[in-house]
């Protein structure tokens, strides 16, 4: 084994065991490219570490999309404002900024008769704000209701909150359709 081919598999094996996936596909290229190019080690440096910033971001928000649950192609694009004219496009726009509401515990709430949207339009803003990198939660209030009152039975009630926590936004669907008896209203 040459000098290179070791120095090859060791600098894989300490990338591997950083935990530096990106730059361990990249390195080779950027290297190549870099040589041929004469940059400056800082200039490879911060290529390689911008690269495995990048896809880390890209990786936590495919992640906290797949546990946010929100109604698939359900998008601020794909919503009709115009069937519902008293929504104001930038009113919405400026919710899914989030930085304004979410971190003093405020609630949205969104009204309206059976089929204008209301699911539509909280997962849209649900999708919004993952891709801004908060952590969101979408599902039906009678679900959550169910796995809080399970959760109860078990004596796991203050864990299944905890979990429940760690999400920024939780989007109740359908909140009316709870049935609301004590044991029901008592979890949420």
């Amino acid at each position: 084994m040459t000098s290179s081919q070791t120095d090859t598999a060791r600098l894989t094996l300490a990338l591997n065991e950083l935990r530096l996936p990106a730059i361990k596909a990249l390195w080779p290229r950027f290297t190549e490219q870099a040589d041929k190019e004469g940059w400056p080690a800082a200039r490879l440096l911060a290529t390689l570490v911008e690269h495995e910033l990048a896809e880390r971001d890209r990786r936590r928000i495919e992640r906290h999309l797949a546990q946010a649950r929100l109604l698939p192609g359900k998008t601020l694009e794909t919503f009709d404002f115009a069937a519902v004219p008293m929504l104001s496009k930038a009113h919405v726009s400026a919710i899914t900024a989030g930085d304004s509401w979410i971190g003093k515990g405020s609630n949205i709430l969104l009204f309206g008769p059976p089929g204008v949207g209301k699911s539509h339009l909280g997962s849209a803003i649900g999708l919004a704000l993952v891709e801004k990198g908060y952590r969101v939660l979408f599902s039906r209030t009678t679900d959550l209701v169910q796995k809080l009152q399970q959760a109860r039975r078990d004596l796991v009630l203050e864990a299944a909150i905890a979990k429940l926590d760690k999400f920024h936004l939780l989007i109740l669907d359908d909140i009316t359709y709870v049935t609301k008896d004590q044991a029901e209203t008592s979890v949420l």
